[in-house]
């Protein structure tokens, strides 16, 4: 009878063991919850981005002669009196841009927090032209 009493409480206690140890393993975790990572994520994509000077292409979207701008897709860029602007390998001018044409250039950041056109090429590259008439001269022949 006693031993039977015994087992009964050996096997009460290992239960008990058994069913409290993984409350114990989770209280002892010493990794940060993930909820704590996130606002630190949040905080690095809520501060501005600092603009850099970059390369642009698309179409004309628009071209401001009174401001001095164009507009390639949701970008604008300032023309300035040193900006280069050609069309089909000649110099040009801002009045030369025509909208729906492709465009191309380099532009860098003002204090302003404006983006300043370097240069702007209207129309296609002439290398792309004459890529285009060997084709079609190759297609001929």
């Amino acid at each position: 009878m006693i031993t039977t009493v015994l087992r009964i409480g050996a096997v009460t206690l290992l239960a008990a063991a058994v069913a409290g140890m993984p409350l114990q393993l989770l209280a002892q975790s010493t990794n940060k919850p993930a909820a704590e990572k996130k606002p630190a994520a949040g905080k690095a994509e809520s501060a501005p981005k600092k603009k850099s000077a970059r390369p642009f292409h698309g179409k004309l979207a628009a071209v401001d002669l009174t401001a001095k701008t164009i507009q390639v897709g949701k970008s604008t860029y300032h023309i300035t009196s040193e900006t280069k602007i050609t069309k089909a390998g000649q110099p040009a001018t801002l009045a030369d841009g025509v909208v729906g044409e492709p465009v191309s250039g380099y532009v860098e950041p003002t204090e302003g927090d404006k983006m300043a056109a370097r240069t702007v090429r209207f129309g296609a590259k002439a290398e792309e032209k004459s890529t285009e008439k060997k084709k079609k001269k190759a297609g001929q022949g």
